[in-house]
């Protein structure tokens, strides 16, 4: 099924999108295709799986990577690394027959349009990244990699000489519907990684983020400023929810947190995933042929 005038926005979350990774898999196995399909953060992973029709990556990214010791942790944050070693991660992209490895070649076969959200840490400006801004694996990896930049928790990405962090930074707050909406789609199938009723918190801390990231104080700023962003996108969702004009997947439950490591548990999560996606598949279905 081609839904050419709908836009699948995906959000990031880190691991909890071993949650909607199901539903990335259950858009694969059933032959669903878009107009347009962008991501932030770990939701850029989830849009270039899509865009290479890969389950099995897809599934790997955020479950069976928990078993690769080398991918993250705590050893690997004190050892500089990052709690998500992307280096590595982006190493196994390229590396045949590893669980990671990305076909580029699939990928290329679609021409879908595709946003990648990225935040400058210099600047704290945000931008999406598109399928014309990439013209090999490397690159497109490393946009991705630069989306996932946890601050604190993961080294700033460079690309080009200019520095990078989380995409959710940004003035969506993690959600690019906006970036679809720029590029004039009106329906949207939108996969969120929190509950219906989740409102991002103000920083507790102001101040103490503030010291903690005065090599990068526009980071800082855009981390305070996020809850607004967020919330203010979410409100833009549940009214274009109401109007029709969006599908949303929000988790009945969130069994993990976005640093979860622990492989039963995002496994049990990417099932619960997979089983709401099953009840809910029949409202999608009809929403694509209104």
């Amino acid at each position: 099924m081609i839904v050419e005038d709908t836009a699948l926005v995906c959000e990031g979350g880190g691991m909890r999108n071993s949650y909607s990774a199901a539903c990335i898999c259950e858009l694969i196995n059933n032959d669903i295709n878009f107009g347009w399909v962008g991501g932030i953060s770990a939701g850029a992973s989830h849009a270039i799986n899509f865009l290479s029709k890969d389950t099995h990556r897809t599934k790997a990214n955020f479950v069976d990577i928990a078993q690769d010791s080398q991918a993250g942790g705590w050893h690997s944050f004190i050892r500089g690394r990052g709690y998500f070693n992307s280096e590595y991660i982006e190493q196994q992209s390229s590396a045949h027959n590893t669980d990671l490895f990305f076909d580029y070649t699939r990928y290329q076969e679609s021409t879908t349009a595709l946003r990648i959200g990225v935040t400058r840490a210099d600047t704290g400006e945000s931008f999406y990244f598109g399928r014309e801004d990439s013209t090999d694996a490397p690159t497109l990896i490393k946009q991705v990699r630069a989306s996932s930049t946890m601050p604190l928790f993961m080294p700033i990405t460079w690309i080009d000489n200019i520095p990078y962090v989380d995409g959710a930074l940004g003035r969506s707050g993690g959600i690019a519907i906006d970036a679809a909406q720029a590029d004039g789609f009106e329906k949207f199938l939108v996969l969120l990684t929190r509950p219906r009723d989740y409102k991002r918190p103000e920083v507790a801390h102001p101040k103490a983020l503030r010291r903690a990231l005065r090599k990068w104080p526009a980071v800082a700023e855009a981390m305070i400023q996020r809850p607004k962003y967020y919330n203010a996108t979410k409100e833009l969702l549940f009214e274009l929810e109401k109007q029709g004009r969006a599908q949303l997947f929000f988790p009945e439950t969130m069994p993990v947190s976005s640093r979860e490591l622990d492989y039963q548990k995002l496994k049990s999560s990417y099932e619960l995933g997979l089983a709401q996606t099953k009840r809910e598949w029949q409202s999608w279905l009809k929403f694509f042929a209104s």
